[in-house]
């Protein structure tokens, strides 16, 4: 067995490997860019090599300086994780070469599977089954015009070389061909150097469900059950569970074993996955196969009992597999849900910057957490903004969401914009609860966006009943203070109260029980509040009326932000003089920004298409943002004259910043 591995990653995956080689008894090597010097991965390796800049093409990209890290520290062998040079053929060449060992498959796999056209006739000769598409390599965008034609729209525009939803489109007319056609290999070429594109019939109503295997040198190879991907956003994934609520055993059966075909057509050994489309009549086709560990793996490692990052590593070692097919059994449920800093109000626009507040939920049998980052860590627009996967398992579906939603609520992230909100959202949807998913689902259930007014609290009384507790606490403690004057606010204590909560109010009368809490009374009904709440947590752990629950707080100058379930709520608890006085005060209204296009999000302006003093028609192209490898295009929401450009393309943008003015009414 090997005495030492170097991760070639960063963030929550190469912590994921680190825990296992430790598990192992094996020594491992972390290597840093500067934006990674204090990263998590680097405190919790045994030694950690610096290899360049911030930018991936001058660091984790450079195979180079992976090699010299190799060289210095005398690493047996590569753990890729996933991304980067995960599966590029080049990297296994040089880690051979050197007689490096590449915890992944075999150059074969790699080149084969890598190349989404060849793979996909690999498929075919594999008796896979696949999509209807035209495999060569599209010319042009006439050529491109030409083939969606004759597949007939809508048609899915990918990148060869792509992933993670990087040079994809989906276009259902020949206008939505010729654009995405250019989008889709300009991304490509930004993100993978390389802008080759094919197109494939787009399957309705699809499911995006996908096979785990595992092969060895020795001929074995296994699946282990199936994944649900199907909640995307812009063909990223957002929530995976395993087992598929949607699959039964006979289909399970048949793409477990297409998805092995596959494997053995190209002698694979280590972990892969085979990702297939699966339509309404659970007829399946196939997608992809990822030659390498997949983000949402730890779904799988839950039902199954296998440490996927453990057998990969044995089998880099020679070794046959631990377990075979027949010992492979589904037990219980599991869940991923990824936590990305990302601001869900502001069209899941990326956010930068620094964790200021950072407690993860404590891990236990049915919650685990992977993740890179710790509190007072950057986030840093450098690279991918996932900030943890949270996962969690039951014996059923219904008790592992049950958990992901308490888990959800007790991951307190501040500093940065984060998801949790929509997470916790989306699975309070019927159509989650009933397992009826497609990779349309939230494009269907969110056509405009999202935003916290869509997740009303199905009993807000309950906030309302936090908040007096914790202004019930906050009064006694005021009257504690010694030395008051006469009259002063902290010397009594009100039992009535008018609680604003958002744009509702609601008249509460909070008064002490005989154990350790209160009995808030709101408009007639009465909840019996126990908890163990002291100033300054951010969690409120509360017993209400015998229902067990979790509520952010966040203290403002008067009142409180509450957050529970997805739902997020302004409360202030005042007196009936306040109350009053309150109602007299005047309303601020925010400055008005409707003459400018501000940037949503940190980025790169790649290109200004107006001038000023042009007129542009509503739907027109503005300008172009690239943030975090994916190229945002701002259009202009009516017909508006430029009246000035305040930058210029190749300029660094942050939240909110300038870019153009257009001309007013009153100009």
């Amino acid at each position: 067995m090997f005495d030492k591995i170097l991760i070639a990653n960063r963030g929550e995956i190469a912590c994921r490997v680190i825990k296992s080689a430790r598990k192992m008894g094996i020594k491992t090597v972390a290597v840093y860019s500067e934006a990674d010097k204090d990263a998590l991965h680097v405190q919790m390796a045994d030694e950690a090599v610096h290899i360049g800049p911030a930018q991936s093409n001058q660091s984790y990209l450079v195979m180079d300086n992976i090699l010299a890290a190799i060289k210095q520290t005398g690493a047996q062998a590569v753990h890729p994780g996933y991304g980067f040079l995960s599966e590029n053929a080049s990297f296994f060449d040089a880690l051979e070469k050197e007689g490096i060992a590449f915890i992944g498959p075999e150059k074969l796999a790699i080149q084969a599977m890598g190349d989404k056209i060849e793979s996909k006739k690999l498929a075919q000769k594999a008796g896979v089954s696949t999509v209807p598409g035209y495999t060569d390599v599209v010319r042009d965008t006439d050529h491109a015009v030409e083939i969606a034609a004759e597949i007939g729209y809508p048609v899915m525009l990918k990148a060869s070389a792509g992933g993670g939803g990087k040079g994809m489109r989906v276009a259902h007319n020949e206008e939505e061909c010729r654009d995405g056609f250019e989008r889709a290999t300009s991304e490509a070429k930004s993100s993978f150097g390389d802008d080759r594109v094919f197109i494939e019939k787009f399957i309705e109503e699809p499911r995006h469900i996908e096979i785990q295997v595992l092969a060895d040198t020795h001929g074995n190879a296994i699946y282990l059950a199936e994944r649900e991907c199907s909640i995307q956003r812009r063909h990223q994934k957002v929530i995976e569970e395993a087992p598929s609520p949607f699959l039964d055993a006979a289909t399970r059966k048949s793409m477990g074993e297409q998805a092995v075909a596959l494997a053995k057509a190209v002698n694979y050994r280590s972990a892969g996955t085979v990702e297939f489309i699966v339509d309404k009549n659970r007829n399946f086709y196939f997608l992809e196969m990822n030659t390498r560990l997949q983000v949402e793996h730890p779904v799988t490692e839950l039902i199954t009992g296998v440490d996927l990052v453990e057998e990969m590593i044995r089998v880099a070692d020679g070794q046959e597999l631990s377990i075979k097919q027949e010992d492979v059994k589904i037990n219980g449920w599991a869940m991923e849900s990824r936590i990305y800093a990302e601001d869900p109000f502001r069209n899941f626009l990326p956010s930068t910057g620094r964790l200021t507040k950072y407690r993860p939920p404590v891990e236990s049998d049915t919650v685990r957490v992977d993740t890179g980052v710790y509190e007072g860590g950057e986030i840093s627009m450098f690279y991918d903004p996932m900030i943890a996967k949270l996962i969690t398992y039951g014996k059923d579906r219904e008790e592992a969401t049950a958990n992901m939603r308490q888990a959800l609520d007790e991951y307190y992230i501040r500093g940065v914009g984060h998801n949790i909100s929509f997470l916790n959202a989306v699975m309070s949807k019927q159509r989650f609860i009933d397992g009826d998913l497609t990779t349309n689902f939230i494009a269907e259930e969110y056509p405009d966006g999202f935003d916290a007014s869509m997740v009303p609290q199905k009993d807000p009384k309950q906030l309302v009943a936090v908040a007096c507790f914790m202004k019930r606490m906050e009064t006694e403690r005021e009257v504690m203070i010694s030395g008051q004057m006469e009259g002063g606010r902290g010397r009594t204590i009100n039992d009535d109260w008018v609680v604003l909560y958002n744009d509702e109010k609601f008249n509460a009368t909070v008064t002490p029980n005989e154990t350790d809490g209160y009995d808030v009374k709101i408009d007639g009904t009465t909840l019996h509040i126990r908890s163990e709440w002291t100033f300054g947590e951010p969690l409120f752990f509360a017993d209400i009326n015998g229902h067990e629950m979790c509520v952010q707080v966040d203290r403002r100058a008067v009142g409180y932000d509450l957050f529970h379930a997805g739902a997020q709520a302004t409360v202030k608890v005042l007196s009936q003089t306040q109350a009053a006085l309150n109602e007299l005060m005047p309303f601020k209204a925010p400055p008005d920004l409707s003459a400018f296009l501000l940037s949503p999000m940190p980025g790169l302006l790649l290109s200004v298409a107006v001038e000023e003093g042009q007129e542009v028609k509503a739907g027109e192209e503005l300008c172009v943002i690239e943030a975090m490898k994916m190229e945002n295009i701002m259009r202009a929401e009516k017909d508006v004259v430029i009246k000035k450009v305040h930058t210029s393309a190749g300029s660094s943008l942050s939240v909110d910043e300038k870019i153009i003015e257009f001309q007013t009414d009153d100009a």
